[in-house]
């Protein structure tokens, strides 16, 4: 069983203006809806308010943690790697792919499912326009089977395990819930062979192991993470700590393989960051995407801080 939720946080104002301006900002995102998930009235979400991913996603922290993480896996896959840093912006404005990619998260899990869907109709359509060669000469398209599952797989992996890791525990039957929660969504995207368990997910990874690389781009990845304007300059330390802690919770053959055996944590960082992710799940943010979808369906803001 799941330990029991603490009690949440209200931080006083301005801290709580500044964490809803902030989330406002990061989700913000070109390209895609405006993020108002109070809307349509009533209206489901893909996954149920008393889902464990509405509990994963409103973490800032292990959402932080969990998406750098999965971007490490996505680029050892060379077509995926082509796809993402030949057929985008990242390298050059990393923080707006942040956002657009946050907030296609965030409306998938707490938006309606309406929004959702088409949302993610226009993603799927983008998609198609993203085709290449890897330098080795290798053909991809961003829509291929293939490569959707792997990106879902490396996905929920990386918020399901980040958020156990460094926020709050996960029975073994929660994190199967977990992965079974996303499988609709990720049909939706067109990932047809997504995960459901965490057994399924480590039969994908080994299937996919043998062909993943090391490649330069991981590491100037994980420089752009180190260095991208995600939190105030005062912050810069917290956010190197924690593009360390993504490296940290990779799976040990992955690390081998990347080169990334001393980029993680050592105890005392890996303390703080379990520590900060802890206080995060507590903390209720006014008009955040959970606290929105809470209100849509009619529960109280910091309804998903209770469970």
């Amino acid at each position: 069983m799941t330990a029991l939720a603490p009690s949440p946080i209200n931080l006083p104002w301005p801290l709580n203006g500044w964490l809803e301006q902030s989330v406002a900002e990061q989700l913000a995102a070109p390209g895609l809806p405006k993020l108002d998930l109070t809307r349509p009235k009533g209206e489901a979400a893909l996954v149920p308010a008393d889902s464990i991913s509405w509990r994963i996603f409103k973490n800032p922290v292990s959402l932080f943690i969990g998406g750098v993480s999965a971007v490490i896996l996505e680029l050892a896959e060379p077509r995926v790697r082509s796809g993402v840093w030949d057929h985008t912006t990242f390298r050059k404005d990393p923080l707006t792919r942040l956002r657009r990619t946050g907030a296609a998260a965030m409306i998938t899990v707490y938006g309606a499912r309406s929004q959702a869907e088409a949302m993610i109709g226009g993603v799927v359509r983008r998609h198609g326009h993203v085709s290449g060669v890897t330098p080795a000469g290798v053909a991809y398209n961003a829509n291929d089977a293939v490569l959707l599952d792997w990106v879902q797989a490396t996905a929920s992996f990386g918020f399901i395990e980040s958020y156990s890791r460094f926020a709050r525990r996960l029975s073994c039957a929660d994190e199967d819930r977990a992965y079974a929660e996303a499988v609709d969504g990720a049909a939706l995207y067109g990932a047809m062979q997504s995960p459901s368990s965490r057994a399924e997910l480590d039969a994908q990874f080994e299937q996919m192991r043998p062909h993943l690389e090391n490649h330069t781009i991981v590491h100037e990845f994980l420089d752009i993470m180190q260095r991208a304007p995600v939190l105030p300059p005062l912050l810069k330390p917290v956010q190197k700590m924690l593009v360390r802690a993504a490296v940290d919770m990779l799976p040990r053959w992955t690390k081998a393989l990347l080169h990334l055996e001393d980029a993680g944590l050592n105890s005392v960082e890996r303390s703080l960051v379990r520590r900060a992710g802890a206080f995060a799940d507590r903390v209720v943010i006014p008009n955040s995407p959970a606290a929105q979808a809470s209100a849509r369906l009619g529960l109280p803001a910091d309804y998903v801080y209770r469970r």
